[in-house]
């Protein structure tokens, strides 16, 4: 089987989904944006081939890699990098060579944040309610119908860039200048960040689910540059697993990961958004470390065998707790080291790309017990008065 991953060196992480294809005996091609001698050696033992495309955002040139890739290795079976950014490039690369998995038909919707929303209310998923925005009278139609306070952001987009809160017609009036066309408005949501996150097989039945708890909602953090953390559940809430299953169904997830974000309000979960990637940062690694098990290589083994049956247990709950830089922390690194002791699988900077959202420098813990967990959390991120 031929396998193309896009941009396996970054995030620094996703070399791993190179090396567990290769161990499932798929034969590993790749383009990136990095020159190969950049590249570390375990990827580059993993790889038959690699294509240096440092124009990955030109569609043309990422075309002209893989019609060589094709030249060179006969039919490609697959193309991914489980990654937000090149979801649209390879829908259409898909299309274009007929390879399996989602096309633009199907981007067109889950990347969107209005059709995400079209899903959920055909599914009868709750949701805030919202629209596109078409015109300013439109706009403050909606406000007049919904209330105060009102989210305005992009209908196609990535986290929470170029989003805003708006809490009343002040604030309406300043920000209504630096809207663009394809902006949508939406109901605010009150209630705890929570997310479904897992993989299907082939025919869309999910194999794995986990689920991540945050403590601000990414829109806060970006735009407040505030302290982050979340954490893995052992034990996932019945309701929030039926709301779970339910949009991987309804969204027709196949073959692919899911990172689910809901809003839960006494015990009901609200449909946020749905994103049929990996949860993004180190959550993969997390997912790792909570079950004791190599998630890259399910993964592979699922792509490459069609290996669909796993055993799991949900062994810890582990946490991504992060500081920011120019904070007065009350306790040193190495002391919060000292305190962790086995605790802490491991500690490190950032990388810049993803630091907006999920801090400067993290601390990756684990723990069987929840309470113990959030103590240590706890600890990370007090400061000083």
């Amino acid at each position: 089987m031929n396998v193309v991953f896009l941009s396996p060196s970054f995030p620094p992480n996703y070399y791993q989904f190179c090396t567990a294809l290769k161990r499932a005996g798929a034969n590993v091609l790749a383009v990136g944006d990095a020159p190969y001698d950049s590249l570390r050696p375990e990827l580059k033992e993993a790889l038959t081939e690699y294509y240096y495309e440092p124009n990955m955002v030109d569609y043309d040139a990422l075309m002209r890699a893989i019609g060589y890739l094709t030249y060179r290795h006969g039919h490609i079976d697959r193309i991914d990098s489980n990654n937000e950014f090149w979801m649209g490039e390879e829908a259409e690369i898909r299309q274009d060579f007929n390879i399996f998995g989602q096309k633009p038909a199907d981007v067109a919707i889950n990347r969107h944040k209005m059709g995400m929303k079209r899903v959920y209310q055909a599914n009868n998923i709750p949701c805030a309610a919202g629209e596109m925005i078409e015109s300013e009278e439109g706009l403050r139609a909606f406000i007049k119908k919904n209330g105060y306070p009102v989210i305005l952001k992009p209908d196609l987009g990535v986290g929470a860039a170029a989003t805003y809160k708006v809490n009343n017609e002040e604030e309406l009036a300043e920000i209504m200048p630096l809207i663009p066309d394809g902006y949508m408005v939406e109901s605010c949501l009150f209630g705890n960040l929570v997310s479904f996150d897992g993989l299907t097989d082939r025919e869309g039945n999910i194999m794995f689910y986990t689920s991540h708890n945050f403590n601000n909602g990414i829109m806060e953090v970006v735009t407040g540059h505030t302290s982050m953390h979340y954490y893995s559940s052992r034990e996932i809430p019945e309701a929030l697993k039926k709301v779970g299953f339910a949009t991987v169904k309804a969204f027709g997830i196949k073959e692919r990961f899911f990172h689910l974000e809901f809003f839960e309000n006494k015990g009901q979960y609200f449909g946020l958004e749905v994103n049929i990637r990996t949860p993004g940062g180190f959550t993969t690694d997390m997912m790792n470390w909570a079950c004791d098990f190599n998630v890259y290589q399910i993964w592979a083994d699922l792509l490459v065998n069609n290996v669909n049956k796993i055993e799991y247990e949900r062994r810890y709950h582990v946490a991504h707790a992060s500081r920011r830089y120019g904070f007065n922390y009350r306790y040193s690194h190495e002391e919060i080291i000292a305190m962790l002791g086995d605790m802490c699988i491991t500690a490190m900077e950032v990388p810049v790309a993803l630091s907006g959202a999920m801090g400067d420098f993290v601390y990756m813990i684990r723990h069987p017990e929840l309470p113990v967990l959030k103590e240590a959390i706890a600890k990370i991120e007090e400061c000083w008065d």
